[in-house]
């Protein structure tokens, strides 16, 4: 009913940047808080950044002041502007959705299929 894609890992130097992108499409009645979360080797994930659908973001205190969320409502996506990265910023990073399809009156989340960010020298 709802799918995420995101966009725009890859391999970059410490101190360099990158921005993820992740498109929601499907059949979408209303998006709320659309989250970034990531998942290094052996560890759990964790929540890098979260956007309300009011705008109000937050942030894993890891990367405050280094990464920016922000979305588009008109286009269903969310982006993740990474600044001033670091090889422990190295990790699969996932787009969440949480959203109410067209026709069920129930909010779920949704999620990606994970892009990989890897900071190496």
């Amino acid at each position: 009913q709802v799918q995420v894609v995101e966009s725009g890992g890859g391999l970059v130097q410490p101190g360099e940047s990158l921005r993820l992108s992740c498109a929601a499409s499907g059949n979408i009645f209303k998006i709320y808080a659309m989250n970034w979360y990531r998942q290094a080797p052996g560890k759990q994930r964790d929540l890098v950044a979260v956007i309300t659908n009011g705008g109000s973001t937050n942030y894993a205190d890891s990367v405050k002041g280094r990464f920016t969320i922000s979305r588009d409502d008109a286009k269903n996506t969310v982006y993740l502007q990474m600044n001033s990265l670091k090889p422990e910023d190295t990790a699969v990073y996932y787009c969440n959705v949480r959203a109410m399809p067209r026709g069920i009156i129930r909010v779920d989340d949704y999620w990606g299929q994970g892009t990989q960010v890897t900071v190496s020298s």
